[in-house]
């Protein structure tokens, strides 16, 4: 059924984030976009994230059994990318009259300096570099966030995992094709392989390159057009590169594998692919999908409930705010 979402050009894809590990959104975010109609939810590959967001979607379905459980994916890199960091600062070296912009411009919240934490919240913190360039002292860093495929052939195995994702970058062909025999015993069970990349040059060249590399080759394949990374709550304008890639990859007519757009994808996005007429298969939503619904859950001035099954009125408030979004792609153009 969710293949079909593809075929049909209606695909909903939920980027949890590469290495958002903050458990409790995963679960309310899972649950939430579920009830919505994802298609296919994308988290870190992880255990505790894997159940969080697994758990999330089995309280959806129990209160409605006529939801459909949407693909559990899972997001690997074959070498470094900045999907896959963590900014790192020491606290105690900033200046005591710092107007720290870090903290202002985080769009987690993950940098805190309060009485009982300052620093950052790694959990909370996916990467998007904002902070990076604003330190005054520039004292903030990042760190590699490693995952072993490994680790999660067993969650695989036992149905746990539909789906894997591979961030890879331009000229990594040889990586690519060697971080997917290490995948090789599991692609056969996989519904679905997602390749997400940037733009480059001779992109259509690199892209043939790296479907040679694919063997045993995937049962579906998504080529997922990463636009302009983790930048979707920036504004309208962030949108452009996503479909300006989407329509590229679209003209290379590749053998094989589905286009979806990502990276700057927000509300503006569906609207200006279908004035363009760019038919991709669907939209991953990443920054923006999260930021809508947990401004909202947040907006109250209390502290979010762990089970939001047990406060339905807050719930599906929540469900109606990320149902805008997904019934952008869902509803067939005119």
């Amino acid at each position: 059924m969710e293949i079909e979402s593809l075929r049909s050009r209606q695909w909903f894809k939920l980027i949890c984030g590469a290495s958002y590990q903050h458990l409790p959104a995963i679960r309310h975010l899972a649950q939430i976009y579920t009830l919505a109609g994802a298609d296919c939810i994308d988290m870190a590959p992880d255990p505790a994230t894997i159940a969080a967001a697994r758990e999330g979607i089995a309280a959806a379905m129990e209160l409605d059994e006529s939801v459909r459980s949407p693909l559990v994916m899972v997001s690997f890199n074959d070498g470094e990318d900045p999907h896959f960091r963590k900014a790192i600062f020491d606290p105690q070296l900033c200046p005591k009259d710092c107007p720290r912009p870090c903290e202002k411009v985080c769009p987690t919240s993950a940098i805190k300096f309060g009485s009982d934490y300052k620093g950052i919240m790694p959990s909370l913190c996916y990467g998007c570099g904002r902070c990076l360039s604003l330190c005054p002292v520039q004292i903030i860093h990042t760190r590699e966030q490693v995952y072993i495929p490994e680790d999660i052939f067993d969650e695989v195995l036992n149905q746990k995992v539909d789906a894997i994702e591979i961030h890879t970058q331009p000229n990594r062909t040889q990586e690519f094709a060697a971080f997917w025999q290490r995948l090789s015993p599991i692609i056969p069970k996989l519904k679905l392989v997602a390749i997400s990349f940037p733009d480059c040059e001779n992109l259509h060249d690199y892209l043939l390159s790296l479907l040679e590399g694919m063997q045993p080759k995937p049962r579906s394949l998504i080529w997922q057009t990463d636009g302009r990374p983790m930048s979707g709550d920036i504004g309208d304008g962030a949108t452009r590169a996503a479909l300006q890639l989407g329509q590229k990859v679209l003209d290379f007519q590749l053998p094989i594998g589905f286009v979806q757009l990502a990276g700057g994808t927000n509300a503006s996005t569906v609207p200006k692919l279908r004035q363009a007429d760019i038919p991709v298969a669907g939209v991953a939503y990443g920054s923006y999908a999260r930021k809508i619904v947990m401004d909202f859950l947040e907006s109250r001035g209390e502290e979010i409930p762990d089970r939001l099954e047990e406060h339905p009125c807050l719930l599906w408030q929540a469900v109606a705010i990320a149902k805008q979004l997904v019934s952008q792609i869902k509803t067939p153009s005119p």
